[in-house]
């Protein structure tokens, strides 16, 4: 017999689960969320990544801190998992991001493509998410069309299938910091505008890593095996590694190299700080010469 929460999965492809993290789990990731967020990751510091006008995205928040480890692998959280998603599912993805206030309709309507879809034709794998807010959210929420999910192979929806959508459907998960929300990723969803305040949120992905994924997400190596931290990794459960991929290189590239995105302006940047050390170099024997000719010790 399936539990509450899954039979509300089953129905709805939307659960939404308040106070799912005590105060204290949640106030280390928020500290350790924002640590990241303070500049752009760069040389030889961590940071966000930012491939648009509107997000920052923070990469791979399990070793970030405890708190992310406890909310992927929550005791309300995994049951569910298994009954939705069968036994062979695993932990695939964990970031977030910090979205910016804006007024444009940035990142419409859709459902999340991972699988290759020419290769699976005969039904509709399941992925859920995980969603946990780490800021209050007033506007600018998580959005679901209730009962869309596993009808269609995900995609993104054109302006006039979005417009068709029966708006009494609709779910905006909208509440405090520490709401969480597990979904079906093949319905339709989307954040919701305007987005009049910062909204920092983490999602967690869970599916069969033995599915063949789409080749978009082979190239850019987007389900790597999780990066972790091992002060987190001290009680873990035999079922808990098995969740987490530990030994699982299903999906691990060997010596892979992502293709750059922005190659002339790398070198640029590259060039330009080399120039400065160099110039922070020869700043430095100067002063030490200096020093010497003039006998002073500063």
């Amino acid at each position: 017999m399936l539990s509450p929460m899954t039979k509300e999965l089953e129905e709805n492809g939307i659960v939404i689960i308040p106070d799912l993290l005590t105060a204290s789990q949640l106030r280390g990731m928020q500290v350790s969320f924002n640590a990241r967020l303070r500049r752009m990751r760069w040389n030889d510091f961590d940071g966000y990544e930012k491939n648009d006008r509107y997000r920052h995205m923070v990469q791979d928040v399990l070793i970030l801190d405890q708190g992310f480890i406890d909310a992927a692998l929550h005791p309300v959280v995994v049951p569910a998992l298994r009954e939705y998603l069968g036994d062979t599912f695993e932990l695939v993805e964990a970031k977030g991001w910090k979205s910016l206030p804006t007024k444009r309709d940035f990142h419409g309507w859709h459902g999340d493509a991972w699988y290759d879809q020419e290769r699976v034709k005969d039904r509709i794998p399941r992925e859920v998410k995980l969603g946990l807010y780490l800021t209050d959210v007033k506007s600018g929420g998580f959005v679901y069309v209730k009962g869309t999910h596993g009808r269609q192979h995900p995609k993104p929806l054109s302006r006039d299938e979005a417009r068709a959508l029966p708006r009494e459907r609709f779910v905006e998960v909208s509440g405090p910091a520490g709401l969480a929300f597990l979904f079906d990723t093949s319905g339709f969803h989307r954040q919701n505008v305007p987005i009049l305040e910062p909204r920092q949120a983490v999602f967690f992905a869970y599916h069969d890593p033995k599915l063949p994924l789409q080749q978009e997400d082979l190239e850019y190596y987007r389900y790597h095996p999780l990066q972790l931290n091992a002060a987190f990794l001290g009680n873990l459960t035999e079922e808990e590694r098995r969740i987490l991929g530990f030994g699982n290189t299903t999906n691990f590239q060997p010596g892979y190299e992502r293709r750059p995105m922005h190659a002339y302006f790398q070198v640029l940047v590259g060039r330009s700080y080399h120039a400065k050390v160099l110039a922070g170099e020869f700043h430095q024997r100067v002063k030490t010469k200096l020093k010497r000719l003039t006998g002073l010790s500063n």
